[in-house]
């Protein structure tokens, strides 16, 4: 069997954690490529999000440089396996114990929309951009994250499908497929041992029964913010956050 070929390291610790992560790889230019990606996302560069950032470039006319080319391959085309390091990477976090989780903390649901262009890209579509506070052509990430106040990350990340990418026939409708992928995101945080006290979202899953029912079903209790337009309750329950029970 060959031996495999060294990666040159990347500066002080950051090298430490990315070893951890080489077995997942199966090329030297894949291990590189993760040591060149980890080591743009702390830099501080605007707009790191961005392929030319990550790789030190200038947006836009650096994008035909090698190193930019190389970092782009490997995100986009390099045969690795996005879950397992996902997967790695959380298991990293329950092993120190400054990040290890705990019962006391909570899972927080939201989403995040980005304009897109066109309608060729998979998941993108008109749809409702909180961020920009409109409906608009983009992509929307369903997200779940970690925190007990002192220190939070994320666990899992799932793209909302658009109705139109179906094919016809009967489907739910927009907002109640995205928040039940909400929803099992949670579980699936519940299940890769990251206990909580409840899952916290806002108001957008409220509007139906599928968020709850789901988080019923595994066994997980939620604290959810309640749509301007009001909510049912028992005529004995309170009707608004500080009205007191009818006695």
């Amino acid at each position: 069997m060959t031996a495999r070929r060294p990666c040159p390291p990347v500066p002080g610790p950051l090298e430490d954690y990315a070893a951890r992560f080489d077995g997942l790889f199966f090329s030297l230019a894949q291990r590189r490529g993760f040591r060149e990606y980890l080591t743009g996302l702390p830099a501080p560069r605007e707009r790191n999000k961005t392929i030319t950032c990550l790789a030190g470039a200038e947006p836009v006319a650096g994008a035909g440089i090698p190193g930019v080319q190389r970092l782009q391959f490997f995100l986009s085309e390099s045969p690795w396996e996005a879950e397992q390091v996902n997967d790695r990477r959380l298991e990293l976090l329950r092993e120190e114990p400054a990040t290890a989780p705990h019962d006391g903390g909570v899972i927080v649901i939201d989403d995040s929309g980005d304009r897109k262009d066109g309608m060729a890209t998979a998941h993108v579509g008109r749809q409702w951009l909180g961020r920009y506070g409109k409906t608009d052509n983009g992509i929307v990430t369903v997200t779940t994250v970690w925190t007990d106040g002192r220190v939070y990350y994320p666990l899992h990340t799932t793209p909302y499908t658009p109705a139109h990418h179906f094919t016809p026939g009967p489907h739910r409708s927009g907002l109640p497929h995205e928040t039940a992928a909400a929803a099992a995101l949670a579980a699936r945080g519940k299940e890769a041992g990251f206990g909580c006290r409840a899952v916290v979202a806002d108001c957008a899953c409220s509007v139906g029964d599928d968020w709850y029912l789901a988080l019923r079903a595994a066994g997980l209790a939620y604290v959810v913010a309640l749509p301007h337009r009001g909510t049912w309750a028992r005529t004995d329950q309170p009707h608004t956050p500080s009205k007191p029970p009818t006695p």
